[in-house]
C-alpha cells in the first residue's frame, strides 16, 4: 500500500488497516498472507549456468573467432584452433564468475532482517516468524531490535532509531506516535514511522505494520538493485571496435584469397593463408590480455586497500568524470564530535557545582551514556560525544555521579525538545535541562532575559556553520517537590551555555577532494543530512568553492521537472536530505549528460545508486553487506583518498591497454599490407600461414602482455579524464596504426625484393624475421606517447625488456635450430644477412622516435 501513513491519525491508520492495538486474529492474518505473500524480499529469477555461458559467448568478435577456429580445424590447423578456443573458454569463465557474483546483491538483503518478531494477535503477545508478518499486525519493539517491516508507531517510550543505513543521516531519530502536520517529508523526517531493516538504539514501543516485503522502503531498494548493470567504457569501445574490425578484416582476407587464386596460387594454400591472416589480424588475444592488465591493476589496488570485485571497474575509474560520494562515514568520520562550546559569561549562582565549570559538569550528569569495561561507549551517539568532550575538561563521570546522584528525571520528549535530570547536592536539589537553545531561552529566569538576543546570536552563528546546537540550563531548589510537574521544574532556569556538534570530515578527505579536482574529476556530496550541515562539510572539504556551486535539497529536487534538473545537474555540488530514488535520479541525470559516474557509499540506501553508477565503490569497514555486493569495488580502509590511488591506476591501465591495441593492430596491419601489396609489386607472398601464426602467438603475445606493466607517465593525474564518448582510436591512434603498419609492410616487401634480387634462396626467412624484429622495435618506441625511450629509460619496464629478449631468442631459435627449420620452413641466416636484417628492422623504431621528437618540437 502506497499511503502517507505519517499524515494520518492513529484512528485513521487502524481504520484503513482494519486493525486495532489488540492486533488481528489468526484467520485475518492467514487471509492477508494469502493476499500479500510472505514478508520476504523477492529475488529475480536467477540465470542458469547455461544461460550465463551463452551470454558470454554471444559477443560478435567471439562468434567470428569460433567460426575461424572451426574452419581452421577443418583445414587441419589444429594448433590454431586449440589456442583460439582456449582463449574463448578462459574469457567465458571469467565473465561467468563476475555475473554469478553480481547476483549476490539481492541475496544479501535477507541477511539484515530478524528471524522472529514479538507480535500482538487477538490481544495475546506471541513470537512470530518475521516472514509471517502482514499489514495490520501490531509489533512490539525495543532497543537492540531491527524493525522487521515498515511500521506506524502506536506508542513510543524514549524510542530512538538509527536510520543511517537507509537515510544517510548520522544522528539517531527520535520517534513519536503523533500525527505529523500536512507537508512533504523526506524519510528522515517521518518521525512516527519505522522502516524495515533500521535499528532501534534506545527505548521501546509498539507499532502497526503498514507494509511488508517488496512494498517496504527496503523492498523498493531491492527492486532498484535488480536494474541492469551499466557497461564500462572499455566494454563499449571494444564491442564497437571488434564488430567493425572483424568485418573489415574478413573483407580484406577475402580479397587476398581472390587475388591469390586469380594469380594462380593453390586454392587450399590460399584458403589456409587467408584464414591464418584473419586469425592473426583479429586480435582474439585482446580480451584475455585486457583481463590480465586489469588483474594486474586489481592486484596493485589490493595492496592499497581497494578490493576490486569486477575487473572492468579498474579501467572505468580512469574515465570517471564525477564522484558522487555519500557524506556519512565516507567523507566524515560517522562520529558526532563537539567542536564549539559557548559558556555563559559572568555566571554567578550559589553552589560549588556552578563555580566548578558548570557546563561540562552538566554535560556529564545530564546523560544516559555509559562507558563499557573495554573502553567503548554505550548509548546515543550525541550523548556519547557530549560526555566524552566534557571528560577531556578534567571531569570524572563516576565521581560526579557520586557527588550529584540523580534522584529523578524527565526523559526527552519531541514536543518539549528537552531532557531534564534532577540531582541531590549538599545544599539541596539541582535541576539540569538540555535541549534546543530556542526552547531553553523561553524558560530562563528574568535576570537573563535581557541577554536572550546575545544568546540567540551566538547559537545562530554556530548553527549556520552546520553544527547541531545543544543548550544547557540549571536551577537550584531547596527541596524536591512531592509532586513533580515538568512545566514547573523546567521554568526559571539559568542558561549556562551550549555545545556545537558535527560529524567532522575525515582528515585525509580534503586532500583527496583537491586531487580529484586537479585530475578533472568533479566531487559531489550526496547526503541524508540537513542542508546547513552538508554545506558546512562541503566548504571545509573544498567541494563548494564558488557561488556557481549549487546545493539542492531533496524537497527541491522533487519539485524540479526532468528538464529543469537536467539544466542544473552539472552545477550541483551538494545534495541534502535525499531519498534512495533521488540518488538514482542524480546518477542517471549525470549519465544522460555523457558523464561517467562513480558512486561511493556504505548503506542500504546507497545500493541502487552503487549498482547503477558506472562504478560503485562501497566502504569495507562500515559498509553494509548489500552495498558491498552491489558495488564494483570495496575500500577496505573506508578511506576516500584510496579512490584517488584507484583512479590513477585506472588511467594507467587504460593507457597501457591503448598501447597494447596500438601495438597489436599496427603489427597486424603490417602483416596485411605485406601480403596484400606483394602481388601488386610482382612479388610472391612473403609469409607462410605458419609464419603468420607464429607472429600472432609469440611476437604479439609476450611483449603485448608486458605492456601491462608499463609505469605511469608523470602527467597522468594532471590531465582531465578521457572523454567517455571517444572511441579507442581517438588521439591519432588510427593514423599511427595505418602509417606505421604500412611502413612495416613496405620494409618487409623491400627486404624481400632485395633478397630475391641478390639471389638469396631463403629470402622468406629474412622477410619473416624483419617483420618480427620490426615489431620489437615498435613496442619499445610506443612505451610513451610523447617521451623518448632514451628519457624514460630502457630498464623502467623490466618485464617488457625481458619479454622482448625472450621473443628475439625464440625467433633466432626457429631460424637456426634444424628441427624448427623443418617445422617453420626457415633456413639459417649468415652473419651478414642477420646484421642487415637487424638494421632494416630498426627503421620502424627510429621512425616512431623521430615522429615523437617532431611532435614535442611543435608543441
Amino acid at each position: 500500500m502506497n499511503m502517507n501513513w505519517h499524515l494520518l491519525s492513529l484512528s485513521e491508520v487502524s481504520e484503513k488497516l482494519d486493525t486495532s492495538p489488540a492486533g488481528i486474529d489468526e484467520k485475518t492474518a492467514n487471509q492477508r498472507q494469502a493476499k500479500h505473500g510472505k514478508n520476504k524480499i523477492d529475488y529475480k529469477k536467477k540465470n542458469t549456468v547455461l544461460r550465463m555461458v551463452l551470454h558470454q559467448l554471444s559477443n560478435f568478435m567471439i562468434l567470428i573467432l569460433i567460426l575461424a577456429a572451426i574452419v581452421s580445424g577443418i583445414m587441419g590447423d589444429l594448433t590454431d584452433t586449440i589456442i583460439i578456443l582456449t582463449i574463448i573458454v578462459v574469457n567465458a569463465a571469467i565473465g561467468f564468475v563476475q555475473e554469478y557474483r553480481a547476483e549476490k546483491a539481492m541475496e544479501a538483503l535477507k541477511n539484515i532482517i530478524p528471524e522472529e518478531t514479538r507480535v500482538i494477535r487477538a490481544g495475546k503477545t506471541i513470537a512470530l516468524a518475521t516472514a509471517k508478518l502482514v499489514p495490520g499486525d501490531v509489533v512490539l519493539l525495543e532497543a537492540g531490535n531491527r524493525i522487521p517491516a515498515d511500521v506506524r508507531f502506536i506508542e513510543t517510550h524514549q524510542l530512538k532509531v538509527d536510520e543511517s543505513t537507509l537515510t544517510g543521516e548520522s544522528n539517531t531519530t527520535d520517534k513519536t506516535s503523533e500525527k505529523l502536520p500536512d507537508g512533504d517529508y523526506p524519510l528522515g523526517d517521518r518521525s512516527n514511522l519505522g522502516f524495515k531493516g533500521t535499528f532501534i538504539t534506545k527505548g521501546h514501543g509498539s507499532a502497526y505494520v503498514t507494509a511488508i516485503a517488496m512494498d517496504t522502503e527496503l523492498g523498493h531498494i531491492a527492486q532498484m538493485i535488480q536494474s541492469q548493470d551499466s557497461s564500462t567504457p572499455l566494454q563499449i569501445r571494444l564491442a564497437a571496435f571488434g564488430k567493425r574490425l572483424s568485418i573489415v578484416i574478413l573483407i580484406i582476407c577475402t580479397l587476398i584469397f581472390m587475388i591469390g587464386w586469380l594469380n594462380g596460387e593453390a586454392i587450399l594454400s590460399m584458403l589456409l593463408t587467408s584464414i591464418s591472416l584473419a586469425v592473426a589480424a583479429i586480435p582474439e588475444a585482446l580480451p584475455a590480455l585486457v583481463t590480465i592488465a586489469l588483474a594486474f591493476g586489481a592486484k596493485r589496488l589490493a595492496k592499497s586497500n581497494a578490493l576490486v570485485r569486477k575487473l572492468p571497474a579498474v579501467e572505468t575509474l580512469g574515465s570517471v568524470t564525477y564522484i558522487c560520494t555519500d557524506k556519512t562515514g565516507t567523507l566524515t568520520e560517522n562520529k558526532m564530535t563537539v567542536k564549539e562550546v559557548y559558556l555563559t559569561p559572568d555566571l554567578k549562582t550559589k553552589t560549588h557545582f556552578s563555580q566548578n565549570n558548570a557546563l561540562f559538569t552538566a554535560m556529564v550528569l545530564n546523560s544516559d551514556a555509559s562507558e563499557k569495561e573495554d573502553g567503548g561507549w554505550h548509548g546515543d551517539s550525541t550523548e556519547i560525544a557530549l560526555v566524552k568532550y566534557a571528560l577531556t575538561k578534567n571531569s570524572k563521570k563516576k565521581e560526579l555521579e557520586k557527588e550529584f546522584p540523580r534522584v529523578a528525571e524527565f526523559a526527552f520528549d519531541s514536543s518539549r525538545k528537552c531532557m531534564t535530570t534532577i540531582h541531590q547536592t549538599e545544599n539541596g536539589i539541582l535541576v539540569i535541562t538540555k535541549g534546543a537553545v530556542d526552547v531553553l531561552l523561553g524558560k530562563i529566569v528574568k535576570d537573563q532575559k535581557p541577554l536572550i538576543s546575545e544568546f540567540e546570536r551566538k547559537a545562530n552563528e554556530v548553527a549556520n556553520e552546520g553544527y547541531r546546537v545543544i543548550g544547557y540550563a540549571i536551577k537550584e531548589m531547596q527541596t524536591l517537590p512531592e509532586t513533580l510537574n515538568v512545566d514547573e521544574i523546567e521554568s526559571s532556569l539559568t542558561f549556562i551555555g551550549f555545545a556545537g556538534m558535527i560529524d567532522p570530515p575525515r582528515s585525509e578527505a580534503k586532500k583527496a577532494v583537491s586531487e580529484c579536482i586537479q585530475a578533472g574529476i568533479i566531487p559531489v556530496m550526496i547526503t541524508g543530512d540537513h542542508k546547513l550541515t552538508a554545506k558546512a562539510i562541503a566548504k571545509q572539504l573544498g567541494i563548494i568553492t564558488s557561488e556557481e556551486d549549487l546545493i539542492l535539497s531533496g524537497t527541491k529536487l522533487t519539485a524540479l521537472s526532468e528538464t529543469e534538473f537536467s539544466d542544473i545537474v552539472e552545477h550541483v555540488r551538494v545534495y541534502a536530505r535525499v531519498s534512495p530514488e533521488q540518488k538514482l535520479k542524480i546518477i542517471k541525470a549525470l549519465q544522460a549528460k555523457d558523464q561517467f559516474v562513480a558512486m561511493t557509499g556504505d548503506g542500504v540506501n546507497d545500493a541502487p545508486a552503487l549498482k547503477s553508477a558506472n562504478i560503485g565503490i562501497a566502504m569495507g569497514i562500515n559498509g553494509t553487506a548489500i552495498s558491498k555486493e552491489a558495488a564494483d569495488m570495496v575500500l577496505l580502509d573506508d578511506n576516500f583518498a584510496t579512490i584517488l590511488i584507484a583512479v590513477k591506476d585506472g588511467r594507467v591501465i587504460f593507457d597501457n591497454i591503448l598501447k597494447f591495441i596500438k601495438y597489436i593492430l599496427t603489427g597486424n596491419f603490417g602483416e596485411i599490407c605485406a601480403i596484400f601489396l606483394a602481388p601488386f609489386f610482382g612479388l610472391p607472398f612473403p609469409l607462410l600461414a605458419i609464419h603468420i601464426l607464429w607472429i600472432n602467438l609469440v611476437t604479439d603475445g609476450l611483449p603485448g602482455l608486458a605492456l601491462a606493466s608499463e609505469p605511469a607517465e608523470g602527467s597522468v593525474m594532471n590531465r582531465p579524464p578521457r572523454d567517455p564518448t571517444q572511441n579507442i582510436f581517438a588521439g591519432k591512434m588510427a593514423l599511427h596504426i595505418l602509417s606505421v603498419g604500412l611502413l612495416m609492410g613496405l620494409i618487409t616487401l623491400g627486404i624481400q625484393y632485395w633478397a630475391i634480387q641478390a639471389n638469396i634462396p631463403h629470402w622468406q626467412t629474412i622477410a619473416f624475421t624483419v617483420l618480427c624484429f620490426s615489431q620489437m622495435g615498435h613496442v619499445m618506441a610506443i612505451r610513451s606517447e610523447r617521451q623518448s625511450l632514451f628519457k624514460i629509460g630502457f630498464f623502467s619496464n623490466k618485464p617488457l625488456l625481458g619479454a622482448l629478449m625472450l621473443t628475439v631468442l625464440l625467433q633466432l631459435m626457429i631460424v637456426y635450430v634444424p628441427f624448427f627449420n623443418m617445422v617453420f620452413k626457415t633456413q639459417p641466416l649468415s652473419l651478414y644477412e642477420l646484421v642487415i636484417t637487424l638494421l632494416v628492422s630498426s627503421i620502424v623504431f627510429w621512425a616512431v622516435e623521430i615522429g615523437k621528437w617532431i611532435i614535442r618540437g611543435i608543441k
